[in-house]
């Protein structure tokens, strides 16, 4: 049987002056996504999504409000060569307090860039159908997915 796993997450959705969310295109599936990453043992979320942003854009960050948990086994569930894990994610909205360098990447990130909320890319990893419409609901609710 396949090793199975529950395991927490953060997520962050990023906007910049424009309305324009930023997504990264990781080097491990090839695939845009927002940023997005496990919490480790002994930190908060808030610390794991600080860290997560960090390490993924080289910028620092402030978290504005958190937009909710998203858990459901559809689109919250990857599949690798070893493992098939459900992560529960803590989804935030974050505002970046520097400039990303241009033509930034790591060995996570292989692109970064704002895209309009209209225009997405075609290559957008399996992500929750609800993020970006969550994201950009500014009422005081907190989303359940």
């Amino acid at each position: 049987m396949m090793n199975t796993q529950i395991l927490p997450a953060v997520a962050a959705a990023i906007f910049n002056e424009k309305g324009e969310i930023l997504l990264q295109k990781r080097k491990d599936v090839n695939q845009w996504c927002i940023i997005s990453g496990h919490v480790e043992f002994g930190e908060t979320i808030e610390q794991a999504l600080l860290r997560e942003i960090e390490e993924e854009t080289n910028s620092a960050a402030n978290i504005i409000r958190f937009i909710g948990v998203y858990s459901s086994p559809a689109s919250q569930t990857y599949t690798y060569h070893d493992r098939t894990v459900q992560y529960v994610t803590s989804y935030f909205e974050a505002k970046l307090t520097e400039e990303i360098a241009e033509d930034f990447s790591n060995n996570e990130t292989q692109e970064l860039k704002f895209f309009s909320t209209d225009q997405l890319p075609a290559d957008l990893a399996l992500i929750n159908p609800n993020w970006l419409t969550d994201a950009m609901n500014k009422a005081e609710s907190v989303f359940i997915r």
